[in-house]
């Protein structure tokens, strides 16, 4: 048990910073990663869907590929309001609306008769997905005491890997089962508007929130809730510091400009390569003459790799720090996607598949705990919310661009571009800052 009897000048931020990781953080942890796992699960669907609506409703690449980045424009918007929002009016708040308006277009998606009603559907659940994601990692991070913060905002991702394993199970048993197992894959797509509830009563907001807004009184208390969890005596912050105004930085200032921009380059370069090469996989394995079911259970089995990116990913980013464990998976990613491109028989393109979603996943880890680190309290939900939405811009364009570059010069430019673009975020992420230890601006 800590002992605090005698320090009676920490700030509620340092109080949180010196305890240990309880079950209030994992409560914390879990329930965030639920509606994150949600999100993914979402995400993840629809290159299944597409698969199946290219051979059921006869569609072309060019509509594919206008179903696959539709909802990105959504998340585009949904990032920069998110993260606006949040810091007006709360990050738990906003993480339940935004499930609400994810889980109704989904589950309504599986009523469609066209492919307009279906891109207009889409693009709404972005809107909720876009705004989610940023948001989610803000709670979480500010939180997580410093000195494993950025393994806690790993395994935050880590459930990302288990909506996209849900999604694959969903599109490997339902979708090929029936004309309609499209259908009800989506329709599973409704169950966050029953957890948003879950979030907006169980979740905490958050502590530095709070303080920004002069809610001394429950500040207070969601520093005690969790104390309480570690054995540790509370001692009452200063209400002047703690109540004071939130910071007016703009996150291109002199101080934060350089880190925004590498920042937001990452953003861009992994959001081009994850999303261009996973919404297609599916497809492009049907198109090389793979059957629906073989495609979908390769799929599979390259999505399980997922899960040990991001177990390793939390253990490095203590260890070596984040600049040095995001741009070495952005490395690895590089190098399998480009395997990836040059493979052609059954066990080389599970092999690389498997090394991409590994590499690549971890790579997205590791972002998601660097982001909230590099901005103060005022701006935090900002500058991270105004990154994702950067990158959701790559996001749209990827699957668009993937039928071009098949056309032009088959996988091998497909993934060689892909892997060219995660070399890029790889140099941008080396100009980051190394937050690892450092307690979060106030």
């Amino acid at each position: 048990m800590a002992e605090a009897g005698t320090e009676t000048s920490l700030t509620r931020s340092e109080r949180l910073d010196r305890l240990p990781f309880t079950r209030r953080h994992g409560r914390l942890l879990v329930g965030s990663g639920l509606g994150w796992a949600l999100d993914a699960m979402d995400v993840g669907l629809i290159s299944f869907v597409m698969a199946a609506l290219a051979s059921q409703w006869k569609l072309d690449s060019t509509t594919l590929s206008w179903i696959g980045s539709i909802g990105f424009v959504g998340m585009a918007i949904g990032a920069s309001l998110g993260g606006l929002l949040a810091d007006r009016i709360g990050r738990r708040q906003v993480f339940a609306l935004t499930l609400l308006v994810y889980g109704i277009a989904t589950g309504a998606s599986a009523l469609v008769t066209s492919v307009a009603m279906l891109i207009v559907l889409r693009f709404i659940v972005g809107l909720g997905l876009g705004a989610e994601l940023p948001v989610a990692s803000t709670l979480v991070s500010e939180y997580a005491p410093k000195a494993i913060r950025g393994r806690v905002v790993v395994a935050l991702e880590a459930f990302w890997a288990v909506g996209w394993i849900m999604a694959a199970l969903l599109g490997y048993l339902l979708v090929p089962a029936s004309e309609n197992g499209w259908r009800w894959a989506l329709a599973v797509g409704i169950i966050p508007t029953v957890y948003a509830a879950v979030i907006r009563w169980t979740l905490p907001e958050s502590v530095r929130f709070f303080e920004s807004k002069g809610r001394t009184e429950q500040a207070e208390a969601a520093v005690r809730s969790f104390e309480e969890s570690a054995g540790v005596a509370a001692v009452p912050s200063p209400d002047a510091p703690a109540a004071a105004a939130a910071p007016t930085d703009s996150i291109w200032s002199p101080a934060y400009r350089v880190r925004t921009a590498a920042l937001w380059a990452v953003w861009f370069c992994i959001n081009l390569s994850y999303y261009g090469a996973f919404i297609w996989i599916p497809t492009l394995l049907v198109q090389r003459g793979f059957p629906l079911v073989k495609s979908f259970e390769f799929t599979l089995i390259i999505t399980l790799a997922q899960l040990p990116g991001y177990a390793v990913a939390a253990w490095l980013i203590e260890k070596w720090g984040r600049r040095i464990t995001l741009a070495g998976f952005l490395a690895g990613s590089a190098l399998a996607a480009a395997g990836f491109g040059f493979a052609t028989t059954e066990a080389s393109i599970i092999a690389t598949g498997c090394a991409l979603s590994f590499f690549n996943l971890g790579a997205w880890g590791a972002l998601y705990a660097v982001g909230p680190e590099l901005y103060p309290t005022g701006v935090r939900g900002k500058g991270t919310g105004a990154a994702a939405a950067f990158g959701r811009i790559a996001s749209m364009l990827a699957p668009l661009s993937v039928p071009l570059l098949v056309g032009a010069g088959g996988l091998a430019l497909t993934f060689g571009v892909f892997g060219l673009a995660f070399l890029i975020a790889a140099g941008a992420a080396l100009l980051l800052p190394e937050q690892a230890g450092r307690a979060l601006e106030s």
